[in-house]
C-alpha cells in the first residue's frame, strides 16, 4: 500500500502511550487485506509497518507474556 492510501484509515493510539502525548504508537486494523498497521504518531507521514492478523496476534501474546520486558 502507498502512504496516500492510509488517509482514510481509522488510527487509534495505544492505551500505553505516555500521558504527555509524545510517545505514541498508533494502530489500525484493516478488514481487507486483513492486516494491522502501526506507525509513530509523531511522524504520521513516515513509515507504516504492516502485519498480518496472525503476526499481530502473536506479537500481542508475546507482549502479554512479558517476552519484551526490559527488567
Amino acid at each position: 500500500m502507498k502512504i496516500q492510501e492510509f488517509e482514510d484509515v481509522q488510527w487509534r493510539k495505544s492505551s500505553r502511550s505516555a500521558d504527555h502525548g509524545t510517545d505514541c504508537v498508533e494502530v489500525a486494523a484493516l478488514v481487507a487485506p486483513n492486516c494491522v498497521l502501526a506507525r509513530d504518531s509523531k511522524d504520521r507521514a513516515g513509515p507504516v509497518l504492516d502485519f498480518t492478523s496472525v503476526e499481530w496476534s502473536t506479537f500481542l501474546d508475546a507482549v502479554k507474556r512479558g517476552a519484551f520486558d526490559l527488567a
